[in-house]
């Protein structure tokens, strides 16, 4: 998911419309509407109190009736209902789907088993991250990967180039693009007991990054057990004729207590699970090492390298990389996207590159990179915000512990 400062917007939000002249906010902030795409939920939204906003060329809530805060917490407490559908789904198929997308991600995707995914990163000729992108072996000759809105153009247009030049030489894969359907992500402690309801397929068999292709409320879903929140939770790949109905369902099996959320509220709860958010945290420059994630570069790839990139990426694992992204707490206002990092004798070592208040562990929460060297969990740093410094603390993360549903 990319795009930057979604709590702050929220908050701006809420500001903004609570002043007198709210004509003249909704004219600024929703002028642009009749230009931006629309998920097939638009008036579903809309209905049910959504805040649209620009996002990514789409018309997307921000939040509905519940504040930020509220939301934020009520998917830990509850569950929570987000529309995912400006994300873009694929298809690769072919007996060389595997061997192609290899050439591009940094997973061991083939020794995965069919069913299964997991976190990747599409690299440039430098090293440097594309995008992310979570990839599931559906079959040995039958990828599925969901790629980042805001990325789908230069992410088709990558692979697109790349495919050709495989096929080219005889390599046998095509894609799809799942324009036909809708996106809808499932996530908190009620996710998988609401949605037990509405199949019957055995949820508890379906563990945290397995997927499986079964009837939803009627219709033929495509069901991941994963998220971006932390918690436990789904993400659903429904037709889009569907999607409006399943997501009605959703919300009256849980009886009100999974409320339909927006993107404010998913960006404070990824950052509470220490999750990268592209276009803020992960960039062209940056690199899966300096990213902090290294466990994602499977073991054969780390021998064998073949993919775009592999030399300086093989090269920081080896020597290390010359920055790490480290979370920090912090005192007084909390860090922005940008806030300068220095050591305790006022030397730049950093950046910001997220942060907010975190609703549930009512303090301010940020990640960044640091200089490797000052990157040791519980390092004082200061933090400079509007001009001023204040103390803050390396810390690990996730800031919240995750919920994944793993086998005992």
């Amino acid at each position: 998911m990319r795009g930057g400062g979604l709590w702050q917007l929220g908050q701006s939000l809420n500001r903004r419309l609570a002043q007198a002249d709210k004509k003249v906010v909704g004219r600024r902030l929703f002028s642009s509407e009749d230009n931006l795409k629309k998920t097939v939920l638009y008036d579903f939204h809309t209905a049910n109190g959504g805040k649209m906003v620009p996002f990514a060329g789409w018309s997307m809530p921000i939040q509905y009736k519940d504040s930020i805060m509220e939301s934020t917490v009520n998917c830990r407490e509850n569950g929570s209902l987000f529309d995912v559908s400006h994300m873009c789904g694929l298809s690769l198929k072919g007996k060389d789907c595997v061997s192609f997308l290899e050439k591009l991600v940094i997973a061991d995707v083939a020794a995965l088993a069919p069913g299964t995914g997991t976190l990747t990163v599409f690299t440039n000729e430098k090293g440097g991250a594309i995008d992310d992108s979570v990839i599931t072996k559906v079959k040995d000759d039958y990828i599925y990967l969901v790629v980042n809105a805001g990325c789908r153009d230069k992410d088709l247009a990558h692979i697109e180039s790349h495919m050709k030049s495989f096929t080219s030489k005889g390599g046998d894969v095509s894609w799809h693009i799942h324009d036909e359907r809708s996106l809808l992500a499932l996530q908190g402690p009620l996710a998988a007991p609401v949605l037990q309801h509405l199949t019957k397929d055995d949820l508890s068999k379906l563990y945290f990054g397995e997927f499986r292709i079964l009837d939803i409320n009627g219709a033929t879903c495509f069901l991941t057990r994963t998220g971006y929140t932390g918690e436990d939770g789904f993400e659903i790949s429904v037709p889009s004729e569907n999607a409006v109905d399943l997501a009605k369902a959703i919300l009256e099996k849980s009886e009100g207590k999974i409320r339909l959320t927006g993107l404010g509220a998913r960006d404070s709860l990824r950052l509470e699970a220490g999750l990268c958010l592209y276009g803020n945290d992960m960039e062209q420059h940056v690199t899966p090492v300096e990213a902090g994630l290294t466990w994602a570069i499977g073991k054969r790839r780390r021998a064998e390298g073949g993919f775009l990139g592999a030399e300086k990426i093989l090269k920081q694992l080896a020597e290390g990389p010359p920055v790490r992204r480290v979370g920090f707490i912090s005192s007084g206002p909390p860090a922005r996207s940008h806030s300068k990092v220095q050591d305790d004798k006022g030397n730049s070592i950093g950046e910001i590159t997220s942060g907010g208040f975190s609703p549930c562990l009512k303090k301010n929460i940020a990640m960044g990179y640091v200089k490797s060297g000052t990157h040791k969990t519980g390092t004082k740093v200061k933090i400079e915000i509007r001009g001023k410094a204040y103390d803050g603390t390396i810390t690990k993360m996730p800031f919240v512990p995750t919920k994944y549903y793993k086998p005992t």
